[in-house]
């Protein structure tokens, strides 16, 4: 299993956005349609170092720090203790940003490849989070993509080998979240702060979730 280490120390401050009213697509959307939702999901005047209109502490907004020697350009490291994802930079540097983690022994910790990657993604809940939450049971077939839709408004995919775990890196409409443990498996971000870090993962990156010791 993975443990916590303490291998990035904080630097200079950088980046942060909201929400929005739930409007569904009836298939993939459009890129008019998505494009109409980002600017939903981001304030206006967003800047990332200060936009804060979810009343998050201050400590989860993006910043970029400094990582310690060793660390691979382009992976990820969840620290689930402090409630932080770290995208590793070129040049000895990282991203920061703050993220909710799975309730209780729902979180998995490990040591996982992005094999996929979506903007404005579709939800299917499993059959044992429909159990766990039986009114999950209305999207057995899946939520349509757009703002209130679960996943948000990015994901990255986590896979062990070819075998897709179910668990996502992904944008929440649940901004408020973030810093707490909520979801069902997965690591949440602020959907503006996800729209900043997806075009910067490539397809084949590592992601290690450390455990929530």
């Amino acid at each position: 299993m993975l443990t916590r280490r303490h291998f990035i120390s904080t630097s200079a401050a950088l980046f942060s956005a909201p929400l929005a009213s739930p409007v569904l697509a009836k298939s993939w959307p459009t890129n008019s349609e998505k494009a109409a939702w980002d600017a939903q999901v981001t304030p206006v005047g967003y800047d990332p170092a200060t936009s804060n209109p979810w009343g998050l502490q201050s400590r989860f907004l993006p910043q970029r720090v400094t990582a310690n020697d060793g660390l691979k350009p382009g992976d990820i490291h969840v620290d689930a203790v402090a409630r932080y994802l770290y995208h590793i930079e070129d040049g000895g540097t990282a991203m920061r940003y703050g993220v909710a983690i799975a309730r209780g022994n729902l979180y998995e910790p490990g040591t996982y490849t992005i094999k996929r990657k979506v903007e404005w993604p579709h939800w299917t809940p499993t059959a044992s989070m429909i159990e766990r939450n039986p009114e999950y049971a209305q999207w057995a077939d899946g939520q349509e993509p757009g703002p209130s839709n679960p996943l948000g408004s990015r994901a990255l995919y986590l896979f062990v080998g070819n075998r897709d775990t179910y668990l996502r890196i992904h944008g929440s409409p649940e901004a408020r979240s973030i810093g707490g443990r909520a979801s069902s498996g997965c690591v949440r971000m602020v959907m503006a702060h996800i729209n900043d870090l997806y075009p910067n993962v490539q397809i084949g990156s590592t992601a290690h979730l450390y455990a929530a010791e």
